[in-house]
């Protein structure tokens, strides 16, 4: 068995009126792909915001690595080795696809912040290893040349995976998807489901969050359901596809 690197208690999130998460629970294993799926409106993206940072939880707990969440912002939460996409694709849309990925390496520079008013060797040297680097995850998503193109001329299949290396470049050891196969052509997809797999052999911890039911039967080691933001079922994807709580809630009748 593969040691937690993320775990969640009883996370609650209220809008107003509205109860969108309610008591989840969830433990992520190392070097894995977890994924989380339910029906339109379920609470999965609002799950994936708490995960993230991008909204706080009004109960509950989270640790990664062992180290505890609380009330810890996002950009802390990407220091820590945490990154995400999301589900409207967020890319700085007049910079061009290697810009974009360079702006991924904002926590991993490795020079004193006054080189960056008084440039020296080390300076130079951080830049070359980004750009390298950068250059390596274009390539890596398919983009190797793409690299000079406008991130908002380029495809929007294109743009998911632009997304996905500027993710990549912040050097995550957790990287939450929301959506990644939203709006792909069934050989994007495919291809996708190549990098993911790639990124899980090189050691990297997944968490997707996906509509594409062939994608997470295909994919994820572990399938976490829920429903009107509560969990209602976890086990492999060969079990999810058997529960008759996850049929019923999908389809609206009892198995």
């Amino acid at each position: 068995m593969s040691a937690t690197l993320f775990s969640a208690e009883g996370l609650v999130k209220r809008f107003g009126g509205v109860l969108a998460v309610d008591g989840v629970s969830l433990a992520v294993p190392e070097r894995g792909i977890f994924a989380v799926i339910g029906p339109n409106g379920a609470g999965k993206s609002t799950l994936l915001n708490l995960l993230s940072g991008i909204h706080p939880h009004d109960q509950g707990s989270m640790a990664f690595a062992g180290a505890d969440l609380a009330r810890l912002p996002a950009h802390r939460r990407v220091r820590l080795g945490m990154a995400r996409t999301f589900q409207k694709i967020r890319l700085f849309k007049q910079l061009s696809a290697l810009e974009n990925v360079l702006a991924g390496f904002h926590a991993r520079h490795r020079v004193p912040w006054w080189q960056h008013v008084v440039p020296g060797a080390a300076l130079a040297q951080d830049r070359a290893r980004c750009q390298q680097e950068a250059r390596r995850l274009l390539e890596f998503v398919g983009l190797a040349e793409r690299t000079a193109a406008r991130a908002g001329a380029l495809a929007y299949g294109e743009q998911r995976m632009l997304e996905i290396a500027r993710a990549l470049a912040t050097g995550p050891r957790l990287l939450m998807l929301d959506e990644p196969a939203a709006g792909l052509n069934a050989a994007e997809v495919e291809r996708l489901i190549e990098r993911l797999d790639a990124m899980r052999r090189d050691g990297l911890t997944l968490i997707v969050v996906e509509h594409n039911m062939d994608l997470v039967m295909t994919i994820a080691d572990r399938v976490l359901v829920i429903d009107h933001g509560q969990y209602l079922f976890e086990g492999s994807p060969s079990e999810v596809q058997r529960h008759p709580g996850v049929i019923e809630a999908y389809l609206g009748v009892a198995a």
